[in-house]
């Protein structure tokens, strides 16, 4: 069916202000190109977001279907530029807030397929969400970050999408993040990867700047936090796979706070707000032309 045949039902919702338009199509009968995701994306001439979340029932979905029995629905996210992206940790926060709002999740444990496999979320009665974000993954070796012309040692982290974590005495060093900062070897991340620039708060208590690909600089990034997470735990010498002791940080993010904890199986763990600001409908006539 033509996405501009017909009005189509939005909300907007955030998560740590990483925002998104969220669109209901459980029968996955929209299909939505880059320049139609980009343009309701647009924070000028659209609705505004950092990227979209499509929410459609796993078996509607053809990169769905597989995991069907495992998770009655799935989290489409695109990036801003109308890009495919694997996952994105506020998403699924925000993708089961939206479905517990629209009555199709109740409180409690709910399991969402995403592109990088079934993450499972538990819906607190205060109103947390907490996402086992899975596994991080420390390909080798070593990155190396350039901004104006300076370059940093990163650590790779892959959280079912792909992250550069850099260390820096500052977060003015982040430079103005307007365009992705050179990665290199640019073959170890051939899709690009997100960039993020960390100092420390305190104990166990780390703050972040991020580029995501695909949307420039964010306010927050989820699976981002739980890269950050790692990285500083492996460079203070922690490692819950390997010491059999859970260990949490907090991770501040320019639109608020996130827990992240790593436990001693290896699975990450993320929790934090979730919100919707507002519903509405897109005029065809908003997608004409994109």
């Amino acid at each position: 069916m033509s996405t501009t045949a017909q009005p189509i039902t939005f909300l907007k919702g955030h998560g740590t202000e990483n925002d998104f338009v969220i669109i209901p199509d459980p029968e996955g009968r929209l299909e939505l190109s880059a320049a139609e995701v980009a343009r309701l994306c647009d924070r000028r001439a659209g609705i505004g977001a950092d990227g979209l979340l499509r929410i459609v029932r796993s078996a509607a979905h053809p990169e769905a279907r597989a995991m069907a029995d495992a998770a009655e629905w799935f989290m489409d996210y695109r990036n801003s530029d109308g890009s495919i992206a694997e996952m994105c940790g506020n998403g699924v926060r925000v993708f089961a807030h939206c479905l517990e709002r629209m009555a199709l999740a109740k409180p409690g444990e709910l399991a969402v397929a995403t592109r990088a496999g079934v993450r499972r979320v538990t819906l607190g009665e205060d109103g947390s969400i907490t996402v086992g974000m899975g596994r991080a993954l420390l390909p080798g070796p070593g990155l190396t970050v350039t901004v104006d012309g300076r370059s940093r040692p990163a650590r790779h982290v892959d959280m079912g999408n792909p992250h550069a974590v850099v260390f820096v005495d500052s977060l003015d060093e982040a430079g103005r993040l307007l365009e992705a900062p050179g990665v290199a070897p640019a073959e170890a991340v051939p899709n690009g990867t997100n960039v993020e620039f960390v100092v420390d708060r305190g104990p166990r208590h780390v703050a972040l700047r991020v580029h995501e690909r695909g949307s420039g600089e964010t306010r927050s990034c989820g699976t981002g936090a739980c890269a950050v997470m790692v990285a500083a735990a492996r460079r203070d010498g922690l490692d819950p796979a390997a010491d059999g002791e859970t260990v949490t940080y907090t991770v501040d993010v320019p639109g608020g706070s996130l827990t992240i904890t790593e436990r001693a199986d290896g699975e990450v763990e993320m929790t934090g707000p979730a919100v919707v600001v507002a519903e509405g409908i897109v005029d065809p006539s908003l997608l004409k032309g994109a």
